[in-house]
């Protein structure tokens, strides 16, 4: 049963693990026998269900309200993990935000919101855990984007930012080695089930190489490779995206 749960005894640490690819990738940390910090901002009614979700995994599971972006918030958070789980080994940087703005109708104010929670955010809490990741030797699990590498004409803010985690994820990954091993998964088009992006999803995927989009479950796939990997494996940044950034 020990390879059935390959993480049984390590602590994650998912931000935005409310719903979404955040819940996705909590739940596939639980199943493989991590406990779990999921930390959430406005998603109350969320997160009690997925903590629901992850107890029936048998692992332990700490909610944490957490704005990160914030350095108390995120200082109080980690804390938290370290008080009531006794450390850390996994964390996953996912809170992100994302949003369509044309080029010309683009605030400064925009650009600074998402720059603040996509990479900020990564980097405040990375740097907060570092300590205990060090002594554990430890994973950090960036959450990336396919528009980090191709750009999107309405999405000049949000690709410039998850360009700026990819290059964060490297100069992480050399400024943490040897003791935490840094990498990136960056999903491409990914089906969440929206109705309102029906159409648009269904388009997408006519236009990528393996003729569908992506899941929740590829993306928690490739969060649990990272999660398990040898620490060798480093620095990278590893598209989700059906082939559709090719």
């Amino acid at each position: 049963m020990a390879t059935a749960r390959p993480l049984s005894g390590k602590v994650a640490l998912v931000t935005g693990g409310a719903k979404r690819l955040g819940r996705a990738a909590a739940l596939a940390l639980a199943q493989a026998g991590a406990d779990l910090a999921v930390t959430y901002l406005h998603s109350e009614k969320e997160v009690r269900r997925t903590s629901k979700e992850l107890e029936k995994c048998g692992v332990r599971v700490l909610a944490i309200n957490c704005d990160v972006t914030d350095p108390k918030s995120v200082t109080a958070a980690v804390k938290q993990v370290l008080d009531a789980l006794g450390g850390l080994d996994i964390l996953v940087n996912n809170a992100g935000a994302y949003e369509t703005v044309l080029f010309e109708d683009l605030t400064i104010e925009q650009w600074d919101s998402i720059f603040a929670v996509n990479v900020r955010g990564p980097f405040l809490v990375s740097q907060t855990a570092e300590p205990c990741l060090r002594r554990r030797k430890g994973r950090i699990i960036n959450l990336g984007s396919l528009g980090g590498l191709r750009s999107w004409s309405s999405h000049t803010h949000y690709c410039s930012s998850k360009a700026a985690l990819h290059m964060l994820t490297k100069a992480m990954a050399k400024a943490l080695a040897p003791e935490i091993a840094v990498n990136c998964v960056a999903p491409g088009m990914i089906d969440l089930g929206e109705k309102a992006a029906a159409g648009f999803m269904s388009r997408m995927a006519k236009q990528t190489p393996m003729q569908r989009n992506g899941t929740g479950d590829d993306v928690a796939a490739a969060i649990l490779f990272f999660a398990t990997a040898p620490s060798f494996i480093t620095g990278q940044i590893l598209y989700v995206d059906g082939g559709l950034g090719l």
